[in-house]
């Protein structure tokens, strides 16, 4: 019997069954095959709830490298606007010491580390952490004074004399890089403080405090015109891979999944080389 039948049997019923009648109604033309809106409305509820597309909600904690900051900045919030009721917490600094956090209990979900090496400090610990993917690439360049008064314009001219000049610890990524191209160019350099990591070096020039710090081009980049950038060709001897990965303890491993892809696609990927990352 058809619904359209259905439906005329149901309304030629007595007064009394009205209720009954209008319960028919609505169940009939919910199941109409026909276009329209009633069909487009069914089909977008089903999308929304296939597993494809699982509606994502809850908080990701996301531990990343400081050089990472703008960026993830950026694609927190764009990821939070295209997941309601989701809520993304950062917790930026030097790849050593966050993945020291993790391996002692830190509650994160997602760890971006800004070298393999760092990343395997955590990985190494039995079910720490899923396979990482390596996502983006980072080159050093070196910060000076707003308009390079020193006039530095190669890695041996931070060798000169007088010179102050900051480096990040060589246990943090962008400090074994910069040893690395040290050591290829056979230079031996002195700074005037190892940095905790690279915004931390950044700062120093930024603040007058040093005429000169060895850092990533993209935090060079996010300074604006507080700083002034010079690159060196050695720098091509020390770039550093980028990798991330999901955390085991994962709390929310769906939605800290979700950030991971975005990270990765090409809207992910736009923001990132924007911010002066290389491609992985």
């Amino acid at each position: 019997m058809t619904c359209s039948m259905r439906r005329t049997r149901r309304t030629l019923q007595v007064a009394g069954a009205g209720a009954a009648a209008l319960l028919a109604l609505t169940a009939c033309s919910s199941s109409d095959s026909g276009s329209g809106s009633g069909s487009d409305s069914g089909s977008a509820k089903s999308g929304s709830s296939s597993p494809s597309s699982p509606k994502l909600s809850g908080d990701v904690t996301v531990f990343a490298a400081a050089s990472l900051q703008e960026s993830f900045t950026t694609l927190g919030k764009q990821f939070e606007k295209q997941h309601p009721g989701t809520h993304v917490t950062f917790s930026f600094g030097g790849s050593d010491s966050l993945a020291a956090g993790i391996t002692g209990g830190a509650p994160a979900d997602v760890f971006a580390s800004a070298s393999p090496k760092t990343m395997k400090i955590v990985t190494d610990k039995k079910d720490n952490a899923t396979a990482p993917a390596t996502f983006v690439r980072n080159q050093l360049e070196i910060a000076t004074l707003p308009g390079n008064p020193d006039k530095v314009a190669s890695l041996k001219d931070l060798t000169k004399s007088g010179l102050k000049v900051v480096l990040c610890d060589r246990t943090v990524p962008c400090g074994a890089a910069a040893q690395k191209a040290l050591d290829a160019s056979n230079l031996k350099l002195t700074p005037v403080s190892y940095e905790e990591d690279v915004k931390s070096a950044l700062n120093k020039v930024v603040l007058k405090e040093a005429d000169a710090a060895v850092v990533y081009r993209t935090d060079v980049k996010a300074a604006g015109s507080k700083v002034e950038g010079v690159d060196f060709p050695e720098s091509a001897k020390a770039i550093n891979d980028y990798p991330i990965a999901l955390l085991k303890n994962s709390k929310n491993a769906e939605t800290a999944k979700a950030f991971m892809a975005l990270v990765q696609s090409a809207e992910g990927q736009k923001v990132l080389t924007e911010a002066g990352f290389l491609k992985p």
